[in-house]
């Protein structure tokens, strides 16, 4: 098999909105991400479908975006029922604590309710709910200089545990 060709980094992360002018406001007015592009269909391109709908874009930093879909019925998006609410969420990173402490401010004065300052020991981040009830990390790297290449070292043995001891917890489960 050939070699796949290299990802290059995020272009852009897409999730519904119950409501664009809303979006547009947590994201460009509060957390500071510019609007950029904000475009107008009726016809789905990659489907075919024909449903009307605006897809916004809105900018970092490193060049990619955070985009969203308002499908115009004012539905908020469904959390999947079968995963907590803490597992699915989209990770923005600052250039140091100070910053996320800052950010971590100017939520609350917004009224948003911030989870943390968490420290996961490579990362100190916060954790909040955007209107859509997308769950946000707002985060800084605090990793030693070595930490990223001991996790990758050490990431393909540290799988292959986890799936063996899963499938030890399913396998007793099952005959249990």
């Amino acid at each position: 098999m050939p070699t796949p060709p290299a990802i290059r980094g995020l272009y852009h992360f897409a999730y519904p909105c119950r409501d664009g002018e809303e979006t547009r406001h947590f994201y460009e007015d509060i957390l500071g991400l510019p609007l950029v592009n904000c475009m107008l269909a009726d016809h789905v391109p990659s489907t075919g479908e024909e449903k009307p709908y605006a897809h916004m874009f809105f900018a970092m930093t490193d060049g990619s975006y955070i985009a969203f879909f308002d499908l115009g019925d004012d539905e908020m998006p469904a959390p999947s029922p079968n995963t907590p609410a803490w597992v699915q969420h989209f990770a923005m990173e600052t250039g140091s604590v100070d910053a996320v402490l800052a950010m971590r401010q100017r939520l609350i004065d917004h009224g948003v309710e911030v989870l943390g300052l968490v420290d996961h020991h490579f990362v100190k981040s916060i954790y909040f709910f955007d209107p859509n009830g997308l769950r946000l990390e707002v985060t800084a790297r605090t990793e030693s200089p070595t930490y990223l290449a001991d996790a990758a070292s050490s990431a393909h043995a540290e799988l292959d545990k986890w799936s063996r001891e899963k499938a030890a917890r399913r396998q007793a489960k099952a005959a249990g």
